[in-house]
């Protein structure tokens, strides 16, 4: 591998869904526009699905250059489903990597379609680069997800430090792990974001006060992945205020979570769902909003660059990194709307003034595309032997 006849080095980029396609904005421009770089994109799962909003829509309409667009997800609510998704994925990206085969194939974060390209990449020996490798989510199978792709990938870029030290722990070689940030966070400083005005002409809706955002998905780890919810729709019952939520993740249980949310939202006036919110029209309504209730980690790693109170519920995002924005809560009702009062609070957000998001300020893109662009392909493969403590025999 190395360099194609043009002299460019030919990297793929996988993405899945609208949630890390918002993450991978700036580090797909930042590639598009690097001259020694050929990029292309494959888009997969729900980016194809007309219930989840058609979103390689929204990919064409940015001008990336998608060279295939794979069909796998089981239209289930069933870990089957999600299983035999992995499979049917597999299948497809060998023939479309085959077809166009990178010098680099660049991962992101944890979901459980991801397990499809890396195990792909890894028969076909392409080397690895993953973004959000070393963080922690014990109630989900993205934990899990997590740390096999950081073990598969040859280079890394962590949104925090602490993550860094965490897959170094996991015996990557430093020199192989780059604390970068997180790119969903290069929003705030290079995209244009909606005025209230504009937001709410594009929302057709008027932002009340006070205005709760809810995401909530399902909770992987359990039989039931659903179990928690109860909690939280009693309490959303009761909630004072507007309503906002956005669709869940396209996992086990995400139908019945979503018939669940519109038979609420037919039941108050003051609640609205939408099925895709893009990147800048989600990261305009996080600073319009008045608070964040749910378990979707945009509460821990993006809420904090606007220093809005979230209540976090539930163990979904359990061992996560966070700011003091994040009020933790159990699955209990009496507790979450607890919680959501002092969030609520003017004086609990007032606090928050002047506080730093842990996973970063912006800065990521340009890092991660400044190493893929220049690490050298001939040492990825193979990674030195981890060392064998002398406590072991």
């Amino acid at each position: 591998m190395g360099k194609q006849a043009d002299g460019r080095r030919r990297i793929a980029v996988v993405t899945t869904s609208r949630a890390d396609f918002s993450h991978l904005y700036w580090p797909l421009r930042e590639l598009q526009e690097h001259p020694s770089i050929d990029l292309g994109v494959f888009a997969l799962g729900p980016h194809l699905a007309p219930q989840y909003g058609n979103t390689i829509a929204e990919i064409e309409r940015n001008g990336f250059p998608i060279k295939a667009g794979i069909e796998c997800l089981l239209n289930s609510d069933t870990d089957t489903g999600m299983a035999k998704t992995i499979g049917i994925a597999i299948q497809s990206l060998s023939d479309a990597l085959t077809a166009w085969r990178p010098d680099l194939l660049l991962l992101i974060a944890d979901r459980y379609e991801m397990l499809a390209p890396a195990s792909v990449a890894v028969a076909m020996r392409i080397p690895i680069a993953h973004i959000e490798g070393g963080e922690v989510s014990q109630g989900a199978i993205d934990d899990q997800v997590r740390n096999a792709i950081t073990k598969l990938a040859h280079v890394h870029f962590t949104s925090t430090n602490t993550a860094r030290r965490r897959v170094i722990a996991m015996c990557e070689e430093p020199w192989r792990v780059h604390h970068a940030g997180a790119p969903s966070l290069d929003h705030l400083k290079r995209s244009k974001l909606l005025r209230r005005a504009d937001l709410q002409s594009k929302l057709r809706l008027k932002l009340a006060k006070p205005s709760i955002l809810v995401a909530w998905h399902p909770v992987t780890i359990l039989k039931n992945t659903n179990a928690e919810a109860d909690a939280l729709f009693t309490a959303l019952e009761k909630a004072p205020g507007q309503l906002i939520f956005v669709y869940p993740n396209t996992d086990a249980g995400s139908h019945a979570l979503i018939d669940r949310t519109r038979a609420l939202v037919s039941s108050r006036a003051d609640a609205h769902l939408f099925v895709n919110l893009d990147a800048v029209t989600y990261w305009s309504l996080l600073g319009q909003v008045d608070a964040m209730i749910g378990n979707s980690s945009s509460g821990i790693m993006e809420a904090a660059s606007f220093a809005l109170p979230v209540v976090n519920v539930g163990m979904r995002q359990q061992g996560r990194e966070r700011g003091r924005n994040v009020i933790d809560s159990r699955a209990d009702t009496s507790e979450i709307l607890s919680s959501l009062k002092k969030a609520m609070n003017l004086s609990f957000r007032a606090g928050l003034r002047g506080m730093q998001n842990p996973y970063g300020s912006g800065t990521a893109s340009k890092t991660i595309v400044r190493v893929l662009a220049s690490v050298p392909l001939r040492k990825l493969l193979v990674k030195a032997p981890a060392p064998i403590p002398r406590s072991i025999r």
